[in-house]
Order: structure tokens, then C-alpha cells, then sequence
């Protein structure tokens, strides 16, 4: 995020303090605006993020046909909604036709798509399609179980929910035991 962004930012971080109720000139406060305003540039610097940029040419040829699996990818985004946060765990796994992209690539994918305004059931389905775009693979499967502050926090406040949302593509949808293959392989 550029200067001219964050200090927008800070602007409006400063009134959403005095819109609170708040001092912002109290000791404890004073560089909060500026603090924020950097938090919240970080939290949402996946809109800054290109994803030809981020695969890089990591795309490799193979002749390997059996299921990739990145699982337990820790993930922290938020919620388009409330702008409060939700965090979990994302599962991707697809089966090659040809090619294979870098290990680390995929947690970045997952982190640029995270790292923007979000509902996790677009989330999900962003990270497949990606997945299958740049392997054109036979099929991709991603799943996220993810914890909700704008539903513990507020709202029904519960505590122990857990949204599990899955997106499957190719023969993930089409096949039956490849799906429950990869659902057996990360414990679900």
C-alpha cells in the first residue's frame, strides 16, 4: 500500500477513535491511527498482489499422475462484512496432467487470496480455479476450516464454530473416490 494509502488510512482511523468516544490524544493512543492504518494496509495487501507475479514461471513439466497435497496452510483474512478476521486452515491438492507448479506457491496463493476483503465460500473457489489454471491439472480439490470473529466475537458469540467450505474441480466433482481420497488424506 502506497504513502498517499495509508495516510487516508490513518485519517480515518483517527475519527473512527474520536467517533468511538475515544482520546486519541491520550498517551496510549497517539500513534494508533498510524499503527493501524499499517496494520490494516497489511492485512489487505493481496488487492497489491499480482498472481502471474506471484507463480513466477514455477510451473514445471512432469510426468507424475498421482495426487499433490499441501495441507494444514494456515490462512488469516477478513470478513467482507464485518471487517473482523477469520483464520483456519486451507487444504489444496490436485492431480497433474503434465505439469506441477512450486511447493511454496501454492501457500502463496492461498495468502494473496486471503489477504483481501473476503467470504471464505469465494475464497475457496478463487484458490481452485487458480490452482487449476496454471497446471491444468486433471482436478483440484480445496478445502478450509476456518474460525469467525464477526460470529464468536459478536452477533450468536460461539465460541467453538467452525466453517468448513470445499471447492472441488475436475475429477475432484467427477469421481467420487478421488474426492475421497483426498478428503481421507487430511483427515476429514
Amino acid at each position: 500500500m502506497n504513502d498517499g494509502k495509508i495516510k487516508d488510512l490513518t485519517e480515518i482511523m483517527g475519527k473512527i477513535l474520536d467517533t468511538v468516544g475515544e482520546d486519541r490524544e491520550r498517551e496510549g493512543l497517539l500513534k494508533t491511527p498510524a499503527r493501524a492504518a499499517k496494520a490494516f494496509g497489511f492485512l489487505t495487501k493481496g488487492y497489491g498482489e499480482d498472481i502471474n507475479s506471484v507463480v513466477n514461471g514455477a510451473v514445471f513439466s512432469t510426468d507424475n499422475d498421482d495426487m499433490v497435497i499441501v495441507k494444514d496452510i494456515e490462512l488469516y483474512s477478513m470478513c467482507e462484512h464485518h471487517l473482523l478476521p477469520f483464520f483456519g486452515k486451507c487444504h489444496v491438492a490436485y492431480i497433474p496432467k503434465g505439469k506441477v507448479i512450486g511447493l511454496s506457491k501454492i501457500a502463496r496463493l492461498v495468502d494473496v487470496f486471503s489477504r483481501r476483503l473476503q467470504i471464505q465460500e469465494n475464497l475457496v473457489r478463487q484458490i481452485a480455479e487458480t490452482v487449476m489454471k496454471y497446471t491444468s491439472a486433471e482436478g483440484v480439490g480445496v478445502v478450509i476450516e476456518a474460525q469467525h470473529l464477526c460470529m464468536m466475537m459478536r452477533g450468536v458469540e460461539k465460541q467453538n464454530s467452525v466453517m468448513t467450505t470445499s471447492c472441488m474441480l475436475g475429477s475432484f466433482r467427477d469421481d467420487g473416490a478421488t474426492r475421497a481420497e483426498f478428503l481421507s488424506l487430511i483427515g476429514k
